[in-house]
């Protein structure tokens, strides 16, 4: 997302929990020729939420996209159903990054996008986190049940559609974005997007025109069922 980003003009802020990993992935935007400077981010940091505002505010004075990208999946396995048995410990960890820290950044940073001309908010969710194909046996994820994961995603849905709604009166536009069973460290080799395509959701998000679209959830521009 980064790069497809920056090859659209942006200046991409690239933020990692370590400081090099973020910076070697924006030595590796500049090398190709694009814009790009590296946070150091822990979403779980609140401390270092305060601190990546401020740098943005004091460096660019407003913040025209957030991607909410963070996530975790510390169920185990994709293919369980563990209601009855999962620790809630493992619940409130996960819920943690995929839903509290997303809530808390988006809050803090959304004075940044307010002041900007058509500010785009990203929220990274998964169809894992859709009740209606859930509860449907005809679709495909019906047998995937890890239920911290998918209550998570399911939770980002929900601050998807309440914050567009509560900001649906100014430029910014809040979505939610499915991208895909992609070959990253969560997905697993098994994946079958590489991850240049599972980017494409959430750059057409982060990129819509002043008309597009406000409180959905889609996938390569498709409505996906909450």
């Amino acid at each position: 997302m980064s790069r497809q980003l920056a090859q659209q003009g942006f200046t991409v802020l690239v933020a990692a929990r370590k400081l090099q990993a973020a910076e070697d992935a924006a030595t590796e935007l500049k090398r190709e020729g694009w814009q790009a400077d590296a946070i150091a981010l822990d979403v779980n940091d609140s401390g270092q939420i305060q601190t990546a505002k401020q740098a943005i505010e004091q460096k660019f004075g407003k913040l025209d996209v957030l991607i909410n990208n963070a996530g975790v999946m510390l169920d185990g396995d994709w293919f369980i159903s563990n209601a009855s048995s999962i620790p809630v410990d493992t619940i409130r960890k996960t819920f943690d990054t995929n839903f509290f820290a997303l809530v808390e950044i988006t809050q803090a940073l959304l004075p940044l996008i307010l002041k900007s001309r058509s500010g785009r908010i990203v929220n990274m969710a998964s169809i894992e986190g859709s009740l209606t194909l859930h509860a449907d046996p005809t679709s495909p994820i019906y047998d995937s049940k890890p239920f911290a994961y998918n209550a998570s995603k399911a939770a980002v849905n929900s601050f998807t559609v309440h914050l567009a709604h509560e900001l649906r009166h100014t430029s910014v536009k809040v979505n939610s974005a499915h991208p895909g069973w992609v070959k990253t460290e969560l997905g697993g080799e098994g994946a079958m997007m590489d991850i240049a395509e599972g980017a494409k959701t959430g750059v057409q998000l982060a990129t819509l025109p002043d008309s597009g679209a406000t409180g959905g959830f889609f996938h390569l521009g498709e409505p996906v069922l909450w």
